[in-house]
């Protein structure tokens, strides 16, 4: 089992390419960022932690792939990811050119961690139905892994439209970055794993075992192999008790949670991580 790590990047923080520096030079897998394009100040929508007040981290997070991008080019092992990214909120022509730029500067590290969005206020300023968000974000990455396969693309969907086009850079990866789809276990997430996705990305890890049988139907019932899922827990604050479970589960990578803090807060817990590396895979430490 991998070991990453994930904190909410603000601007108050340490830079989330300072961070993936210090984050590859310990050993660790990968580094995850959130996105939020704003937060408006209604809070119609409970804060997804449960608290009467939503963190103030929401509303200072820096652009994900600009930030990972400047992570690419100060790192060389480390895989980089969003976690989660929100691609309902683009315009999906634009965001896969980002995206296969993205990857290519980071020669193939780039994971595509992408959720359906919770804040209804935030979706709705970007013009989103909150009912048909799930149905949205399916044709957009429809659309974004055409035109990252296809040297011309093509896609026409209830919402989507794309005319046959060209678009260059392809990704580094192929057919498609990474792609984990982020979100709580049902047959609606699953059967879209099953069809466009690399695996789970599930916050925490309660219920994941009990889960797993179904998510791995859906993969046979789209002729693929359940034994290539990816099962990546978002936001672990870890005890060996934790990883031990999330390893005999059949996990393949557990991302370890952060405080959003400066260097001098965050560095510190860092370290404290690193004990858990003891007994990774050698092929977490290099990909």
């Amino acid at each position: 089992m991998k070991i990453g790590v994930t904190f909410h990047a603000t601007d108050l923080a340490i830079p989330a390419h300072d961070l993936a520096v210090e984050a590859e030079e310990r050993g660790f897998y990968s580094l995850y960022v959130p996105e939020h394009t704003h937060i408006p100040t209604s809070r119609r929508t409970p804060a997804p932690t449960g608290d009467a007040i939503l963190g103030e981290e929401y509303a200072r997070s820096p652009d994900p792939y600009v930030s990972l991008a400047a992570a690419a080019v100060k790192t060389s092992r480390i895989r980089l990811g969003t976690g989660i990214a929100l691609p309902a909120q683009h315009d999906h022509i634009a965001l896969a050119k980002q995206i296969s730029t993205l990857d290519r500067l980071a020669q193939g590290r780039f994971i595509f961690g992408v959720g359906y969005g919770w804040n209804h206020e935030e979706m709705e300023n970007h013009g989103i139905e909150v009912r048909t968000r799930r149905s949205l974000v399916r044709e957009k990455l429809l659309a974004m892994q055409a035109l990252w396969t296809n040297e011309v693309a093509e896609f026409r969907g209830k919402r989507v439209q794309l005319e046959a086009s060209w678009q260059w850079p392809k990704p580094e990866q192929s057919p498609r970055p990474t792609t984990l789809l982020g979100g709580g276990a049902g047959p609606i997430l699953f059967s879209q794993i099953a069809e466009l996705a690399d695996g789970w990305m599930p916050i925490g890890g309660r219920g994941i075992q009990a889960s797993l049988p179904a998510l791995r139907q859906q993969m046979e019932m789209r002729g693929r192999d359940p034994d290539s899922l990816q099962i990546v827990p978002m936001g672990v604050l870890p005890t060996p008790e934790k990883l031990d479970y999330y390893g005999k589960i059949g996990t393949t990578e557990c991302v370890l949670r952060l405080p959003s803090a400066p260097r001098d807060e965050i560095l510190p817990v860092l370290d404290d991580y690193t004990r858990y590396l003891s007994g990774v895979e050698a092929g977490a430490r290099h990909p």
